[in-house]
């Protein structure tokens, strides 16, 4: 390419290609079990606030953060040594560093606390969930690890900081350090010594153990075990009452000092170190909600350029918006949408067409889609259709009504790319993880299952579960009793709906995924 075409000054080569998809397609990937972690017992109960509800990886893959329905945030660090910049090692350290590196990455538990608690909201009479939404990796500084957590209407800025801590493997008391102590303590005996010992012998017994403290022939040291590291947390900032309704996004700037916050119809620009002020850049609410037609699902900075973000709809657009154009970005937006799509429309079409979440490559060229029924790829540079579509669960499609009654046509399943961008992976149901590979042609991909053995055969059963109302609801204009009868009839089975797997992630660095399914939280490498 040449100088003048890499230098253009139009808004729109601010999307340009740093990585495009190979024309050859990328080597199959053979997957395998690695590590699990919170994996339940046959016959325990799996309860609601242990549910794993958002997961992430630091940028450079050392740690990964995970959130539950309790409002807990849970830190794993990675057991082979952590890619941090500035360490000084000896020629045998680094050669054991090298002979690692080429193994894959395995996590061990680093800490635990409350990030959220349940809230009472009086001015509307609404409770308020601890579950975690989303967890988001900031900047690192001075060594320490700082990460954002959000429920539904708080946002919290973490500080996690390694600290070193001396712990006592066995304690022998010194006969010379507590003697003095134990002199004392016989003094009261002594200056009371008129009075007749109690009849079970306290003071002959006190007697007894100084003498065998004194023996010459105890330890004299205490065994202190080695230094351990260990994490010390502490919330920095708290960042609230700014979204009148539930936050589902939370995004990192590429500029370390702002990131944005996302709700059904709003979307806030904040400075990390200003808690009690936000900038709205973005407000969808009609001036009649009743003329409300779509509504924010998610919303992701670019991670290179700080001035662009972009954000999905209900409607299943994508919209890049540049914040350089304009203070509010209502107006200001390039669509994404998928212009083979306006085929034969059902009851259902505009509720599987809703995007539940959206991932940019590591260069900011394509992005990244799901939407109920597929997973698409699209690039910046092209508006009017997806790069290619993989289609997820598509043997559900008959039995949308089906779904749609028992509420699971609402659920919101994750994705992620690879640190190359040639990969990229979402879950389904029967805790499936679908792996696929950009230009190898095939919409089949990979598919394993989120336990130890992934090529068992999923069960097939179905589960019921009752109706909620929400908000995205309203914007269809469909949240009705008109489809109350069920197609279920038949004896057709279909995967295990109660088991579904929501989220995941891909480690930056390595073919390595997380993923969730209930509380446990299962990583394959390949």
């Amino acid at each position: 390419m040449s100088e003048d075409k890499t230098k253009r000054t139009r808004t729109s080569s601010y999307w340009k290609p740093a990585m495009t998809l190979s024309s050859d397609p990328p080597a199959p990937l053979d997957w395998k079990f690695s590590q699990v972690f919170g994996e339940r017992a046959p016959g325990d109960d799996l309860q609601d606030v242990d549910m794993i509800s958002a997961i992430e990886f630091d940028k450079s893959g050392d740690f990964l953060a995970i959130g539950d329905r309790g409002g807990r945030c849970i830190i794993f660090e990675r057991k082979d040594g952590k890619h941090t910049l500035n360490q000084h090692h000896s020629r045998h350290e680094l050669e054991q560093l090298d002979f690692t590196s080429t193994q894959h990455p395995e996590f061990q538990f680093k800490t635990e606390f409350q990030g959220h608690e349940p809230e009472f909201d009086y001015l509307k009479s609404v409770e308020i969930e601890e579950k975690i939404n989303k967890v988001r990796w900031c900047a690192t500084s001075s060594g320490s690890q700082f990460m954002l957590s959000t429920n539904d209407k708080t946002i919290k800025l973490w500080k996690v900081k390694e600290c070193k801590v001396k712990k006592v493997k066995e304690m022998n008391t010194h006969p010379f350090t507590c003697l003095d102590n134990m002199l004392l303590a016989e003094r009261s005996f002594v200056s009371r010594e008129d009075k007749p010992a109690v009849a079970n012998g306290y003071r002959q017994e006190w007697m007894e153990k100084i003498a065998k403290n004194a023996s010459p022939s105890q330890d004299m040291h205490s065994k202190v075990a080695d230094m351990e590291d260990t994490a010390h947390t502490r919330c920095r900032k708290v960042y609230a009452h700014a979204h009148d309704f539930n936050i589902n996004s939370i995004s990192n700037n590429s500029d370390c000092e702002t990131f944005l916050s996302a709700d059904d119809l709003r979307i806030n620009l904040w400075n990390l170190e200003i808690s009690d002020q936000c900038f709205n850049i973005l407000d969808m609410k009609p001036a009649n909600m009743e003329d409300l037609t779509e509504v924010i699902t998610t919303a992701e900075f670019h991670p290179i350029h700080c001035n662009l973000l972009a954000y999905s709809s209900s409607r299943g657009f994508i919209r890049l918006v540049d914040m350089r154009q304009s203070a509010l970005c209502d107006h200001s937006a390039r669509i994404l949408q998928d212009g083979d799509s306006h085929g034969l429309k059902s009851f259902f079409t505009e509720i599987i067409a809703s995007i539940s979440d959206m991932k940019f490559s590591r260069d900011g060229r394509h992005i990244l889609s799901r939407d109920y029924m597929n997973l698409k790829l699209w690039d910046t540079h092209m508006d009017s259709s997806p790069v290619a579509i993989y289609k997820i669960h598509e043997h559900l499609r008959p039995k949308l009504s089906e779904l749609y009654n028992n509420d699971r046509i609402f659920d919101r399943f994750g994705c992620c790319f690879s640190g190359d961008g040639l990969h990229f992976a979402t879950g389904s149901y029967s805790n499936l993880v679908r792996i696929f590979s950009g230009g190898d042609g095939s919409e089949e991909g990979a598919t394993i299952e989120a336990s130890k053995t992934p090529n068992r055969k999923p069960l097939l059963r179905t589960a019921p579960r009752a109706r909620r109302s929400s908000l995205s609801n309203l914007a269809r204009g469909f949240y009705r009793h008109g489809h109350e009868n069920s197609s279920s009839g038949s004896n057709e089975s279909s995967y295990d709906l109660s088991s579904r797997l929501l989220h995941l992630a891909w480690h930056p660095e390595t073919n390595l995924i997380a993923s969730a399914a209930g509380n446990s939280l299962f990583m394959y490498y390949s």
